[in-house]
């Protein structure tokens, strides 16, 4: 592709770096912030300088927030002894859109995956197990759901915390299978994603 000006390339070759944003999408974008108003560029580069900066993980479950603990985790109304496990923060936010989970949430950052070189020890796995030994907000710990995507990667990390929190004599549930094997949970509908959290099973690691 070429070029008028190098400004544009650099603009269009960075825009490209974002997920499912080719060469030419990138063009389009680079092209209309550059009829933009100035202001508007401005407060558009502000923004996600000021995200990339700033932005905090909630000491507590590791979701992103603007202070050392989300809102989710502060908040008196959810119910503290319920725990939802997500892979990724993008899976909270799926969650939360069904309107269906009054709990508290665990972000692991990532599934175990021996392929990628990823392991136990690569995650927040520790840090759940702590939560869960010294509970939340001096409410004890009823419940942890598994809501980890239907992949060999999730189905092999739901098998290693249900054991490890099983010796810890937790109830271990893992939601219901409306979620297609070797789908991605950010993927899935808001009904069927929302179904499957109110319809969750005992979690069997045996």
């Amino acid at each position: 592709m070429n070029f008028p000006s190098k400004l544009i390339e650099d603009a269009v070759t960075e825009i490209s770096r974002l997920p499912g944003i080719g060469k030419k999408t990138a063009l389009r974008l680079a092209l209309h912030l550059l009829k933009q108003n100035e202001a508007h560029t401005e407060a558009l580069s502000l923004a996600l300088t000021r995200m990339r900066q700033e932005i905090k993980y909630c000491q507590t479950c590791h979701n992103i927030s603007d202070e050392e603990q989300c809102s989710i985790c502060k908040s008196p109304r959810r119910d503290s002894g319920l725990i939802c496990v997500v892979e990724d923060i993008r899976d909270v936010l799926a969650i939360e859109n069904t309107n269906q989970f009054n709990g508290k949430y665990h972000v692991l950052g990532g599934v175990i995956s021996p392929i990628h070189g990823i392991g136990p020890e690569d995650l927040t796995i520790e840090s759940l197990l702590e939560r869960v030994i010294e509970s939340v907000e001096n409410a004890p710990v009823r419940e942890v759901i598994l809501a980890l995507s239907a992949t060999m990667e999730g189905d092999t990390t739901s098998f290693y915390l249900a054991k490890r929190l099983k010796e810890k004599g937790i109830m271990v549930s893992t939601i219901a299978r409306g979620i297609p094997v070797g789908g991605e949970l950010e993927f899935t509908d808001e009904v069927t994603l929302g179904r499957s959290i109110l319809t969750r099973i005992n979690y069997n690691s045996e």
